[in-house]
């Protein structure tokens, strides 16, 4: 027991020294163990629920065209801090989101992306959920948010996944 208190000890202190020479980071990984420890429960709850792809446990259009707009920015490159506060901003726009109410549907949509292994598989894997739980707004709302992110134009492949996702829900016998 003494060993065990001294080892508990030694590991607290160590962490305690780190913490106090590099305040930022510290606040940094401290951030991001909430986050996480906050979006736990949730990514639990997919793989409960359906008992497959997370993705087929999605049941809010809203979540779905947050994702696809995650998905989309991620296409062609890394998107910089700028690709994601711009979906940030209009996230919280479109929907009247709080501030951490769109941080957590962000980190949420990131984590479906990043299920899916790559940004043109959630687009395809997403775009076929959304038009199944589609309640006939989906492109309405989807189409403005796509056109804003890629206001500075698009790359082939994020033109190629618009007229995708365009065909998949203007259609009137969705699958």
């Amino acid at each position: 027991m003494p060993i065990l208190i001294a080892i508990l000890v030694a590991v607290g202190g160590a962490i305690l020294w780190w913490a106090r020479s590099n305040p930022r980071d510290a606040l940094s990984v401290a951030d991001d163990a909430i986050t996480i420890a906050r979006n736990a429960p949730r990514k639990i709850a997919f793989r409960r629920q359906t008992k497959g792809h997370p993705v087929d446990g999605i049941d809010d259009p809203t979540l779905a065209i947050i994702a696809l707009g995650e998905a989309f920015i991620e296409l062609e490159d890394l998107p910089t801090r700028e690709d994601r506060q711009r979906l940030h901003v209009l996230v919280r726009q479109m929907w009247r989101m709080t501030e951490e109410d769109a941080e957590e549907a962000e980190a949420l949509a990131r984590w479906l992306v990043g299920q899916c292994g790559s940004p043109s598989s959630a687009i395809d894997r997403i775009g076929r959920r959304l038009a199944k739980i589609d309640d006939g707004t989906a492109w309405s709302e989807l189409q403005p948010l796509l056109a804003s992110l890629g206001e500075d134009g698009l790359s082939e492949g994020q033109s190629s996944a618009f007229d995708e996702l365009h065909q998949r829900l203007t259609r009137s016998d969705k699958r």
